[in-house]
């Protein structure tokens, strides 16, 4: 992809963002100043939080951007029986969302906002999850391996979990790791265009 001189930062701590990106051939430096704090309990409209969370990312870069710049953000979370699971709290609330995840089916949204000094762009991208039945034993090996306790609904899709638990999947397997990496590629090419 032709950057047109831009010099794109990904404003993200998450190393399977860091990763996805990396995926799409593109240069990047990685830089998570931010002063955001997140805080969705008011929020009524469960499948917005995620664009409200990134552009809150976004805003709240610690820095402005320079001309040459494009910052992407982003922001995932997982809605399950009329619940938003986000990161879990500690141990105990991992176990109470892979608890409630375990043979039922949830949605994950991942937002994400590209934003220059010309302009912004938010979208978002939904999956349906389907998890066959965890055993306690399951869910107690995963979280004492994999501390999954940076993932939005307690787990990570492309991990020991994900390979045991999910029966089916409706959506990219990539917006349930955390980047929509086919909309971003889009995304980012008109955005770039228009520049």
């Amino acid at each position: 992809m032709d950057l047109n001189g831009k010099r794109i930062i990904l404003g993200s701590a998450s190393p399977r963002r860091k990763e996805l990106l990396k995926g799409l051939d593109i240069d990047f430096v990685v830089d998570t100043g931010n002063s955001f704090r997140e805080n969705f309990r008011e929020l009524k409209n469960f499948h917005e939080i995620p664009s409200i969370m990134s552009e809150g990312k976004s805003e709240g870069f610690h820095r402005p951007l320079e001309d040459d710049e494009i910052l992407i953000t982003a922001d995932t979370i997982v809605i399950c029986s009329g619940e938003v699971l986000g990161k879990p709290s500690d141990r105990d609330d991992a176990v109470r969302m892979l608890g409630t995840l375990s043979g039922r089916q949830h949605e994950v949204v991942t937002a994400v906002t590209i934003r220059s000094n010309e302009k912004k762009e938010t979208f978002s991208d939904l999956a349906k999850v389907r998890f066959g039945e965890l055993g306690d034993s399951d869910i107690e090996y995963y979280i004492e391996k994999y501390r999954p306790f940076d993932k939005a609904g307690a787990y990570g899709v492309q991990e020991w979990i994900g390979y045991i638990g999910i029966e089916s999947m409706e959506g990219s397997f990539y917006t349930v790791m955390g980047l929509p990496v086919h909309k971003v590629y889009r995304h980012l090419k008109d955005f770039l265009s228009a520049q």
